[in-house]
């Protein structure tokens, strides 16, 4: 899996974030400090309304 960070992360060793993996139909997410444990994944679609969430767009898809 191809795994990045968020642009967001910063300070540090750069290792306090979350990476995301893009799968074809799912998202994954892991625990940057700890790469090697578990990961969790999510539909796609799930993933992106969660994250448009996040930035405050509310609106309905």
């Amino acid at each position: 899996m191809n795994w990045r960070k968020s642009t967001y992360s910063s300070g540090g060793d750069g290792d306090t974030c979350v990476e995301i993996a893009s799968l074809p139909t799912r998202t994954a997410v892991r625990d940057s400090k700890f790469p090697s444990r578990a990961t969790l994944s999510f539909p796609t679609a799930s993933f992106s309304a969660f994250v448009d969430h996040l930035k405050g767009d509310h609106s309905s898809k």
